[in-house]
Parts: structure tokens; sequence; C-alpha cells
């Protein structure tokens, strides 16, 4: 014991690097040492192009500012020569106040540069940022199944943070150094060749020195990036998972967890700050080197007579003027290769597939066929369910009977986009027809597909073969902003957003629904308790809803679900959450919805399943048997066994 105590204790310095390496994902690792960071930082064009008419001013104000630095060495040499050699205090005086000039230009234009560039910049991490969500928003289901929300967030606030850091510094420094540096080297030329070819003599392996360390850089910091990604994620499921981890006594093992989390990026930053101090070293010391060779070879010069003290002194002062410029190509470097990691993050989103809103070609093919042109088949598509009020609410027909065709499913097949290839689809060529409004029941052991089956109909996942229609259209011609228009969706684990109680409601309603709307959907999921809150429908309900309890959750879903009086409904086990007594009273009201709309309900309970016309038994993925409660009890022995277990709890 005392020896794994002390092995866990023991400070990580001579391990961590192995450690992070072996930590360190391959594809990351790959597409670090494979990218190009100008390739990279080049896709922010798009963004700064709307303001680089202030950027490009603010980087020619440093310049200026920076070449105004270059002309204090000048003053001194004019002062050394001049004035003190001729021991005139006048002269001295003057030069004194020509350097406070200088200094002052120099200030005040840095300051201008700073800003001149707030602002804009401010706008473009602010424009980055609300593409960032809008994309997010349109994203398939199953992208954000793969994706941890920690690494997302990291993303719309770490990273666009180091872009702006990076577009506010080092992406004009790197050009202002670059000019005092050569616009120094010039004057120190100009001055003394001979002791401006000892000045440039670590320009070589300073050279080489910046080359590999962009290399390695590149690696650590895109792995420490996504390190941090890790963390946030922890840190926000803890947050929302506190209940659990309370409740379970996990809190030692949760803070373990986050520790050697934070060990590991412990480890990455130090592996760049080993790289920073080595290359740091390097660029500091050789000029520094350089300087000092200067030094003593213009001394001797000037004792020799061959150079005055003035020019050694303009040239020393250049010199060391050039110091920050060069010294500072480490951390430059280092943020840059950091905004170009944040940047290849950031597009790493951004290039995902959004959903469509557009309607596919075959589904103009077919709204030409039933003699509505395509655009106004996609006005008239605009006008239903939730936005539009429901009177104005126009039920589409079968384009081949030319009767109401209901919700159908047709030689459905779906697999999830992660799944292997040899593995069982998890809806397996699944028919079905809901008549028009009529309710059918969905029912099936755990993990027969009831819940993705239910997520097919809005489109949140798509179906590998087969379709599905609504009223003889098939859903994939119709635009999404349409479609969800006309099917409302209430999901077992009811979600509610940090607003109030009617915005959470009023969600599912058309933007013209207020209070007569907000109450009838109360009133229908019996969630009255509402008005007794402390600011009644005004309430705001706390992140996830997790002030309220799960009943009072569910039945704020399902009011969401039916204040737009959708055509279709799609209910995923509205019901399990509630008491005997409040379950019965929601039955009731329900019916009455039910009776106007075409409704698929996943069911467990046989009181839930009375509320159909219909019930479905979906077993390994197909459906196994069609028919009401009664009768599937009679011919149906899985359905029976499912629904035994009630039955005698009720009897």
């Amino acid at each position: 014991m005392p020896t794994t105590r002390a092995t866990a204790e023991e400070p990580e310095e001579t391990q961590e690097p192995e450690q992070a390496a072996e930590r360190e994902p391959a594809p990351a690792r790959e597409q670090a040492e494979g990218r190009s960071a100008v390739r990279s930082l080049l896709r922010l064009w798009p963004y700064v192009r709307p303001v680089r008419a202030r950027l490009s001013v603010a980087a020619f104000v440093a310049i200026i500012a920076s070449c105004v630095g270059l002309f204090i060495p000048l003053v001194l040499k004019w002062m050394v020569d001049g004035p003190v050699a001729d021991r005139d205090p006048a002269g001295v005086w003057l030069g004194a106040l020509y350097l406070l000039l200088l200094g002052l230009t120099e200030a005040l234009l840095f300051g201008l540069r700073r800003w001149l560039v707030a602002r804009p910049l401010a706008g473009v991490e602010a424009s980055m940022r609300a593409d960032l969500y809008r994309h997010l928003q349109r994203l398939p289901v199953a992208f954000h199944d793969r994706w941890a929300s920690g690494q997302l967030l990291s993303r719309g606030t770490t990273d666009l943070m180091l872009l702006r850091m990076f577009l506010a510094f080092p992406l004009t420094f790197l050009l202002v150094n670059a000019v005092t540096i050569v616009v120094g080297v010039i004057i120190m030329l100009i001055q003394d060749w001979t002791l401006g070819l000892v000045i440039l003599g670590p320009a070589v392996p300073v050279i080489v020195t910046c080359v590999v360390f962009e290399k390695k850089y590149a690696t650590v910091a895109r792995l420490a990036q996504d390190q941090v990604g890790d963390l946030t994620t922890v840190v926000e499921e803890s947050v929302l998972g506190i209940r659990i981890i309370k409740g379970f006594g996990r809190h030692r093992s949760q803070a373990r967890a986050f520790r050697e989390l934070s060990r590991t990026l412990r480890g990455t930053e130090l592996r760049k700050a080993r790289l920073l101090s080595a290359i740091w070293g390097i660029i500091v010391t050789l000029p520094e080197l350089a300087i000092g060779a200067a030094l003593v070879l213009g001394v001797v010069q000037v004792a020799d007579g061959v150079l005055s003290a003035g020019t050694l002194v303009a040239f020393l002062s250049t010199a060391l003027a050039l110091r920050w410029p060069v010294d500072s190509i480490g951390f430059l470097l280092a943020m840059s290769q950091e905004a170009a990691t944040a940047t290849e993050r950031y597009f790493e989103v951004m290039d995902e597939k959004p959903e469509s809103s557009t309607v596919v070609a075959a589904g103009s093919r077919a709204a030409g066929a039933m003699g509505v042109p395509p655009l106004e088949r996609s006005r008239e598509w605009g006008r239903v369910g939730a936005a539009a009020p429901h009177s104005e609410q126009r039920p589409l027909r079968d384009s081949s009977t030319g009767q109401m065709g209901g919700l159908r499913f047709h030689d459905v097949t779906f697999r999830y986009p992660d799944a292997a290839p040899d593995t069982a689809p998890t809806l397996d060529h699944v028919d079905l027809h809901i008549h028009p409004g009529e309710s059918m029941a969905l029912v099936g052991a755990t993990g027969s597909g009831k819940t993705t089956l239910t997520a097919l109909v809005p489109r949140l996942h798509e179906v590998t073969s087969g379709r599905i229609t609504l009223d003889g259209q098939d859903i994939t011609e119709m635009p999404r902003e349409s479609l969800r228009a006309l099917v409302s969706v209430a999901f077992e684990e009811p979600t509610l957003f940090s607003a109030t109680v009617g915005e959470n409601v009023l969600m599912g309603a058309h933007p013209d629904a207020g209070e007569p709307e907000l109450n009838r959907a109360l009133a229908i999921a019996q969630a009255e308790f509402t008005h007794a809150l402390p600011q009644g429908t005004a309430t705001q309900v706390g992140e996830q809803g997790l002030s309220l309890s799960g009943g009072q959750r569910q039945r704020l879903a399902l009011a969401r679900a039916v204040v737009g009086r959708p055509r279709f409904l799609v209910l995923d086990d509205p019901l399990s959450a509630l008491d005997v007594h409040t379950e019965a009273a929601v039955e009731a009201a329900l019916r009455r919805v039910l009776a106007e709309t075409t409704a698929l309900i996943v069911a467990h309970r046989p009181s839930t399943v009375l509320l159909a016309d219909r019930v479905a038994l979906l077993s390994g993925g197909r459906i196994a048997a069609v028919g009401t409660h009664h009768e599937l009890l009679r011919t149906n022995a899985e359905y029976a066994h499912l629904m035994s277990g009630t039955e005698e709890d009720e009897r």
C-alpha cells in the first residue's frame, strides 16, 4: 500500500511526456503533422474580409510606430558625436526633446493600433460564434450522438478566444516584427557592415530552430486543445448529474477522474512549456552572443579611430531595439500554431454536412404529378402545422387515391450510421399504416426499436431504406421546417430549457400563439400546477428543468407537444412519470386531442395502450402483429407477456 500510494502521488515531470504521447489520439496527431498552419489560418479570410481595411490600417500604424522607434538610435548617434562631444548643453536638451517626442509618438501609434483592432475583432469572434451555434442547430442528431458536448463547448469558447487573440496580436506583429528586423538590419549595415555581419551570424540557426519548433509544437498544441474539450465535458456532465453523484456518493471517484484528466492536460502543457523554453533559450542566447561580439569588435574599432563613438552607440542601440522583435518570434509562432489548431477544430464542426432544408428533386417531380407546381407546393407546406393557425391547416391528400393518407411506413429499414456493417439493423422492413385520425400504440420489449421508429417521423434520423409518408407524401420530399410544423413530438426524457414555463410550452406553437393556447395545453397535460408557481407561467424553470419533479417536467413536455394542435402527434411513453390519478386525468383530456389528430404513441402500460384505436407490436426491429389491445391479448403470446405484469397489478 505505501508503495502504491507513493506511485500515485509521485510528481509526473519525468513520466508526463510518455504518458501524454500514449494518450494522444492518432488522428489528431497525424492531422497536426500533415497540415500547414498557413493553409489552416487562411480559412479565416471570409470572416476577416469585412474588417480587412481596418486591420490593414492597424498593421500599417504598427509598422510606422516600430520604425519610429528605430530613429531613436540615430538621434543618440547625433547627440554623442555632436552636443556631447562638443559639450553643448543646449544640444543635449534638444536631443532629449527629440527622444521624448519619438517615444510619445511610438506610444500613441501603438495605442491607436489597439483601438483600431478591438471592435472589429470582437465582431469577428461574435460572428464566428453565432455561425457555429447556428450550424450546430442544423446538424443531424447522429452528429450530436457522436460528439461530446464539452468538445463543442470548448470550440465555441476557448478556441474562438485563441483566434481573436491571434488576429489581434500575432497576425499583426509577425508582419511588424519582420519589417522592423529588416529595416533595423539595413540601418546597422549602413552604419558599419562588418558589425552588421556579426549581428547576422545567428540568423541561420535561429531559422532552423523555428522550423523544428513549429512542427513539434503543432502536435502538442492540438493535443492540449482536445484535452481541454475532454475536461470541459467532465465538468459539464458532473454539474448536470450532480444529483446522481451526490445520491450515490460518487464525488470522490468523480474527483479522481477529473484529477487524472487534469494531470494529463498538465503533462501536455508542460511539454508545450519545454518546447517554448528550448526555442526561447536559443533565440535569446544566440543574438545576445552576437551583440556581445559586436560590442567588443566595435570598441576595438573606436579605439583604433576607425569608428566613431556615436556610431557604435547607435549601432548597439539599434541591435538592442531589435531584441524584442527577435525574442518574440518564439511565442508568436506558438500562438500562431495554437490559432491554426483552433481553426482546424472550429472547421471540423463547420465542415459537417447539415440537414438539408430544401425539397429534393424527387419531391419536385411528385408535387408536379399532383398537379401543383413545385413552388406553389412549397408554399402550401409552409402554411400548415405550427407555422399557421389551426383554422388554416389543410391536410394533404394521397396523390394516388385522392384520399387522406395518414402516417405510413413503407418497408422501412434503419441502421445507425456508426453501426458495424455485419450487425442486424435496428429496424428491419417495417410496414405500418396509421390511418387519418387514428391513434396507434407502439408496444415492444426494451431495445426493440420503438424510440428509434418515432425519431424517424420528424427526420431526426434518416431511414436507411424504404420511405415514410404523411398523407401520401414522402417526408424526404418536404422541407424539414414544413415537416416539423406538421409533426409534434414528446420524448420519453422531457427536456426543458432555462426559460419560463410559458416559453417552454409555446415553443411547440405557431408564432401568434398566446395565453389561450398556453392555458389549453396546460389543462390537457394536467399542468395547472404552473399557475401556483411564484410567478405563474412566467416562472423560470431553471437549467434542464431540474427545479421541477419528473412528472411535472413530463406534463410540460406533453403540453408543448399538443399546444400547436399538430396534424401528426408522436408521443414516446408520455405518461411514464405520472402517478395513477394524474395519469387518469391526463388520459381523459388527451383522448379529446387524439380525436383531432393522427398519433403514434409508444406505450408500456395497458392504460396508455387503451388510449389508442389499434396496437402495433414491435419485436426484433419488425412489426410482429397489429390489432386492438384485446385482440392481441388473445392471439399473441409475446404481447400478452409484455402486458401481463401490469394486468396482474391492476387485477
